[in-house]
């Protein structure tokens, strides 16, 4: 009676290992078809840039291997460093005001005290519905100042605004443009991380006799940091891709905005227009390291501090 139950035991024993394998696969089904369309529209462009960049196409003998002699004319490339430098000058100015902004306004709404506040939550955000080409032709018309708002505003009260796509402002206009269009986006990031900070913290705080500055400096700030930092590097992201709002705003302002006024438009003009395509994949790898070590430098900042 008790032989035959023996290879029975051990079979139910050892069949839970037969079927770990099974698990296994089954996970990868169901992450597969992610890491396949991962491969094709990330892993692939970024490895076929580099491959471009290794070369050179030249008149005599064609496509050449040249190794790292492209990025070593990037780092001497003086209308990329020009382009750098303008980016982070955008970056330096805009993102802090830009989200300066967004958190007051998210403060606001969520302090209780603003009438009307989900019509003021609406307004704020609705400028990012607006796509950005739309966006950016419509300031465009107010700036100009023979056809636009500016212009007429001169014509009317003689020439009391300066020309906002100058070369000396056209900077600062697109700056501002960008601001109209992502404050209400980190507004709602920011509104969205108070929302879930607890009630009863904000009790205890008036309990003490702490009032609003000090609720806000020592209670919602502390709590919302990781939606800052969050904030923070989606701005220093969007700051080194700037390209839709010169772009566009390059034939309103031919003589202010030029084909390399950021690295992206100017990775663009050496691609389409000048036809260098492998040395504009190596500025675009050279911007996309600059990006992320930035990125992760701001993120291991903000978890430091958040630890």
């Amino acid at each position: 009676m008790t032989t035959p139950a023996a290879p029975a035991t051990v079979a139910a024993a050892a069949s839970p290992r037969r079927l770990r394998p099974g698990r296994s696969w089954t996970g990868w089904a169901f992450i597969g078809p992610f890491m396949a369309v991962f491969a094709l529209v990330f892993l692939a462009p970024i490895a076929y840039s580099l491959y471009l960049s290794l070369f050179q196409d030249r008149l005599i003998g064609g496509t050449t291997f040249v190794g790292a002699a492209n990025y070593t004319q990037a780092l001497t490339d003086t209308q990329f460093w020009s382009a750098l430098s303008r980016v982070s000058l955008f970056l330096a100015v805009q993102v802090p005001i830009m989200l300066s902004i967004a958190l007051l306004v998210a403060l606001a709404i969520d302090s209780g005290r603003l009438y009307g506040r989900d019509f003021f939550r609406i307004s704020i955000f609705l400028p990012y519905a607006v796509p950005a080409v739309v966006a950016t032709l419509m300031w465009g018309f107010i700036y100009g100042s023979r056809f636009g708002l500016v212009g007429n505003i001169n014509d009317a009260l003689g020439p009391t605004v300066p020309d906002l796509l100058s070369p000396d402002l056209v900077l600062a206009s697109i700056g501002n443009i960008v601001t109209w269009e992502f404050v209400g986006y980190n507004m709602l990031i920011f509104y969205s991380a108070l929302r879930v900070v607890p009630h009863s913290l904000y009790e205890a705080a008036q309990i003490d006799g702490a009032g609003q500055f000090r609720i806000i400096t020592a209670i919602k700030l502390p709590a919302i940091r990781g939606a800052l930092v969050i904030a923070t590097i989606f701005s220093i992201i969007g700051s080194f891709q700037l390209f839709n709002e010169p772009s566009i705003l390059q034939k309103l302002a031919p003589n202010a905005i030029t084909t390399d006024f950021t690295p992206n438009l100017y990775t663009y003009s050496l691609a389409f227009s000048g036809q260098q395509h492998n040395y504009a994949a190596t500025v675009a790898i050279i911007m996309g390291l600059i990006t992320m070590v930035i990125a992760y430098a701001v993120q291991l900042r903000g978890m430091r501090k958040e630890a």
